[in-house]
């Protein structure tokens, strides 16, 4: 279950709850309460793994693209040392091993950069998910105490009937 269908049951849980006459309070179904309140404190710790495993991703994706680079940077060093025995061929070897190191850098980074746009971007995407859920929170809190104060506010044919029990 995920953190906003927990929010919609504390919400029907509010919606739900019977009134205390002449109060701002309600009855709520302790149970049932402290049961969702349990769910999301399971569910909460579950979002903060997923972003910890979208950083650790992003990691081994940085491992791998560091790697990959070391590669083809010992395989352009190894080439280029052949080519360089060859008396011909010296300055297209030397020209050959800066290219293909200049490629394995840009490969590199440019396997940095996707991996930081992917965490970006799936960070991104549960900070929206955490503040729409974290407004949905808000607002049912609103919701509730503003019916409460409106189920307080005694209407004019309810004052009349106070006012002649007074009397």
């Amino acid at each position: 279950m995920d953190i906003l269908q927990l929010i919609d049951r504390l919400e029907e849980l509010f919606n739900e709850a019977k009134a205390v006459p002449f109060t701002h309070n309600v009855l709520v179904d302790e149970d049932r309460m402290l049961e969702i309140i349990d769910q999301m404190r399971i569910v909460i710790p579950e979002e903060v793994k997923k972003a910890q495993q979208i950083i650790g991703q992003r990691d081994r994706f940085l491992a791998q693209a560091q790697e990959e680079a070391d590669r083809t940077i010992a395989l352009a060093r190894e080439k280029a040392d052949q080519m360089i025995q060859k008396d011909v061929v010296t300055q297209e070897a030397t020209r050959r091993a800066e290219q293909i190191l200049a490629q394995g850098r840009a490969d590199a980074e440019a396997t940095r950069r996707d991996a930081d746009d992917y965490v970006l971007d799936t960070l991104v995407n549960l900070q929206d998910s955490l503040e729409k859920t974290l407004n949905q929170v808000r607002n049912g809190v609103m919701a509730v105490q503003q019916d409460q104060m409106r189920k307080s506010i005694p209407t004019s044919s309810t004052q009349s009937m106070v006012e002649k029990v007074e009397k």
